[in-house]
């Protein structure tokens, strides 16, 4: 008692609805063309989205021994390369030092208004939460 079924393609299953069209009157599939990199093409480069999501910009003090520390979260869609670099551009615009921990961004001292202008020009949505 053989209760497998064949995996090797094995004789035709059934009747093919489509094996007695022809492609005749149809236009010429288009030519397989390689992709050439868009600063070769000529073309621009894509634009970003509108917006890229809302993060969260928080004012934190608790378990820092009394400093304030912004805190930035909520990302989404984006890799630890690009908010090293939006972590960088933060610290260079509020003149203060900040890391990205816990896939968080945190910038040292109550600089919310500035952290959310440089997520504004990065195409994010900030929204001011918490205290």
């Amino acid at each position: 008692m053989n209760d497998r079924i064949p995996t090797d393609g094995g004789p035709e299953f059934g009747h093919n609805p489509f094996h007695s069209l022809s492609s005749e009157g149809l236009p010429p599939a288009p030519p397989e063309t390689p992709a050439k990199p868009a600063s070769e093409s000529g073309a621009r480069a894509k634009p970003a989205r509108k917006h890229r999501g809302r993060v969260d910009i928080l004012r934190v003090k608790a378990g820092r021994g009394g400093k304030t520390v912004t805190l930035v979260r909520g990302f989404v869609g984006i890799g630890l390369p690009e908010k090293e670099q939006l972590a960088k551009a933060m610290q260079k615009a509020c003149g203060a030092g900040g890391t990205v921990k816990d896939g968080q961004i945190e910038i040292q001292g109550d600089k919310r208004e500035e952290v959310a202008r440089i997520l504004l020009q990065a195409n994010f949505h900030p929204v001011f939460a918490g205290g």
